[in-house]
């Protein structure tokens, strides 16, 4: 069969290693699979199946350091997740049999206790028994941190398998962002890391959440799938239907052809490899300096770090040799130079210095401050009015006094002006148009504070380049939202004054639990404001997918989604709120109303303020294209991504629902979520083109505005504060 396209250079500067237990590996996993039930009978392999993909080969790549037993119950994962995959497709996915495929799936957590004295069902199927012996064989040498987070990356990566079948019941095909997110779960290299941490060493409790070590996490699983879907195409796309395969994604959204699609996929894969190696580099070390970790916990990270690199480039070796992909040339065509054997596809240095050199170094050399005139704004695909609360005026009144009693227009950052011409509550009517006065009054100061915030780092910090008082800062922030009855923080600025105040009022009828929540959003934006000032003391414009996702945070959607749910009560499920579709139906609709601002605020950024975070830009040196060119990708995307938050507000919520059997009254709030969540881009729309903060003339105005010695000098005392946090 003549291959679709042909295949790119791939990035890939680490030689792969080869187990020396091999053949140890091979042939457990052969004997386990027979017992287990997944080859004569089952009626998805026979053994000669099973010999060609040939599983020892992939783990002995990847996992080319642990000892024989390890290896041989690696393999044996590895061959359940692919029976597993193979399995799905031929029972429920070529049916499009969803209800039997819930059924199925719903049965498989109950292999997976976290205690190991929980009594588990009769496996009634092959791919229950291989679940419950490795469960069983795994565990015990691992920890309970560790248990949780292997078996929530196991669920993620069977569950969304539903996800896949629904698209294929409806001939639907992903956008590039719902793709990547989605492709992660049910891709499984996440899952893939667990083991990882089972053959090296495991992470730390105390950074395994942090943004590093997910980072890590998530550009390796980005580029171990991105890789796969190359591999892959031909034999999903072309022989199975299957529609969840990025390079038939990138065919689609950009009209191309399935060559540049699968070149694209590769710079997007390549990408995800640079960011991987710039975390490692600059911010684990960072990190293990600010947690304090002991030399055992650095050597555990070093050793998880450097597992996941021989995961990628044994990785690659095998899809090269294994019967199950697409790869005729491959071998030969990754050694130009004659070399050849096991391990030296890494050898090609005109390709790689290429990589390395070319794609990696423009993210550095950006020149900021340039002229760009006025932001070009496109016709805006929006399907819901705008409705603006009565109390309006009102609350444009009661914000100014508010501000000044909190000292925050008083530090060099903001005034009145400012303040006036942002009109934070045009965005909170419109938000929240059903809003009692007092209820607007606390979302517009919440606006407020957090686009006051949004500006001080840069002007505070960014000018004198200052990424510890930056941290200190975000610190004492955190101190100023106590959960259970703490001292509070004497404020030693207006940021943290309006805070205080701010955290008092919203959080006073809450639980503990609500409490935390609700806290982790903040924080969650605070440190993004972080990983954006690190970023421009590099002068480095982000990765795309980095990027993508860290803007959520920027813009502060958890903290505003959040006070849409307050109201909510105990009626539906924590666990409805955690759900892929929910989460899927809050991404895009934060991801539109993020990229509508960089829209919007193009001009103030790239030509007043030399940001490097800015979708435009990010798409502009990534592709290499014009700015006109930039905004047509981020307006399409923006378009599916409303698309999107209609399909699943449409489909798969009412799916959810049934799933989770909601009473009527649960029901009825996730619809009126649903409306929340339309007034939120809707009234954030209204106020982008009414306030006077992007406008061309108002920027010209306040040129020359801002002078860098009216800053606040950060607070000498904060050293000593901090050490009593």
């Amino acid at each position: 069969m003549t291959q679709p396209f042909q295949l790119p250079h791939f990035y890939m500067p680490y030689p792969a290693r080869l187990n020396p237990n091999l053949d140890e590996a091979r042939a457990h996993s052969s004997a386990w699979a027979r017992e287990m039930g997944m080859l004569e009978g089952s009626g998805i392999w026979e053994q000669s199946d099973l010999d060609a993909h040939d599983y020892g080969l992939l783990c002995a790549y990847t996992h080319p350091d642990c000892d024989g037993p390890a290896l041989s119950l690696i393999t044996d994962w590895y061959v359940w997740v692919f029976f597993f995959d193979d399995h799905f497709l031929e029972t429920f996915k070529r049916s499009q049999d969803r209800k039997g495929g819930k059924a199925y799936l719903d049965r498989l957590p109950l292999f997976m206790p976290l205690d190991l004295s929980t009594p588990v069902p009769e496996p009634q199927n092959p791919v229950e028994a291989g679940l419950a012996d490795l469960w069983a064989r795994t565990v015990p040498s691992m920890s309970q941190e560790w248990r949780r987070r292997f078996a929530v990356s196991t669920e993620h990566l069977l569950n969304e398998s539903l996800w896949e079948l629904s698209n294929i019941n409806e001939g639907r095909i992903a956008n590039p962002v719902e793709y990547i997110e989605m492709r992660r779960k049910v891709g499984g290299a996440p899952w893939s890391a667990g083991l990882v941490e089972y053959a090296t060493a495991e992470v730390p409790v105390a950074v395994a959440e942090s943004r590093p070590l997910r980072v890590l996490m998530e550009t390796f699983s980005d580029a171990v799938h991105l890789r796969n879907d190359l591999f892959s195409y031909q034999r999903e796309v072309e022989d199975e239907g299957e529609l969840s395969n990025g390079v038939l994604v990138l065919e689609t959204f950009f009209g191309c052809t399935t060559q540049e699609a699968a070149e694209t996929v590769n710079d997007i894969l390549t990408s995800r490899l640079h960011q991987f190696e710039h975390t490692a580099f600059t911010e684990v070390p960072a990190l293990a300096v600010e947690k304090g970790l002991t030399p055992v916990d650095v050597a555990a990270v070093a050793a998880y770090a450097q597992g996941l690199q021989d995961w990628q480039s044994g990785g690659h070796e095998w899809h090269m040799r294994s019967s199950r992909y697409m790869n005729e040339g491959a071998l030969s065509a990754s050694r130009p130079f004659g070399v050849a054997g096991f391990g030296t596809s890494a050898a090609d240095m005109r390709g790689l210095l290429a990589d390395a050199g070319a794609e990696r170094l423009r993210s550095y050399t950006h020149v900021p401050f340039q002229k760009v005139g006025p932001s070009r704004l496109p016709d805006f695909h929006m399907p819901f009015e705008v409705s603006l609360s009565p109390h309006l005026d009102g609350a444009r009144q009661r914000l100014t006094p508010w501000m000044h009693s909190m000292g925050m227009l008083q530090e060099g950052v903001w005034d009145e002006d400012k303040l006036l011409a942002y009109d934070l509550p045009l965005c909170s009517a419109g938000l929240d148009p059903d809003a009692t006065p007092e209820e607007l009054d606390l979302s517009s100061q919440w606006l407020s504070w957090g686009t006051y915030g949004d500006d001080y780092y840069p002007m505070v910090f960014g000018q004198r380049r200052d990424l510890a008082a930056a941290k200190l800062c975000t610190e004492r922030l955190s101190a100023c939202m106590p959960l259970d009855g703490e001292d509070t923080l004497l404020p030693a600025n207006g940021m943290e004054c309006g805070l205080i105040d701010l955290w008092a009022r919203t959080t006073a009828e809450m639980t503990p639990e609500q409490r935390r929540t609700f806290r982790a959003t903040v924080e969650v934006m605070t440190e993004s404001w972080v990983w954006e000032l690190l970023n421009q003391i590099q002068n480095r414009i982000p990765d795309p997918v980095d990027y993508m996702e860290m803007r959520r945070a920027t813009f502060g959607s958890d903290l505003t989604m959040s006070l849409c749910r307050m109201g909510h009560g105990p009626k539906v499920p924590p666990e409805v709120y955690r759900s892929g579709p929910v989460r899927s139906l809050e991404n895009a609709a934060a991801d539109y109303a993020c990229l509508l601002n960089d829209v919007f605020s193009y001009q103030k950024e790239i030509e007043y303020e030399g940001e490097v975070h800015n979708g435009i830009l990010v798409v502009q040196n990534f592709f290499g294209c014009d700015y006109p060119a930039a905004l047509g990708v981020i307006h399409d995307l923006m378009t599916q991504r409303m698309q999107q938050f209609q399909h699943v507000a449409a489909h798969e919520l009412p799916i959810l629902y049934e799933d989770f059997k909601l009473s009527d009254e649960a029901r009825g709030i996730m619809d009126g979520y649903v409306t929340e969540l339309q007034n939120w881009m809707s009234g954030i729309l209204k106020w982008h083109q009414d306030c006077r903060r992007y406008g061309a003339a108002d920027l010209a105005r306040r040129a020359h505005g801002f002078v860098p010695d009216q800053v606040p000098v950060v607070p000498l005392s904060w050293k000593a504060e901090s050490l009593a946090l």
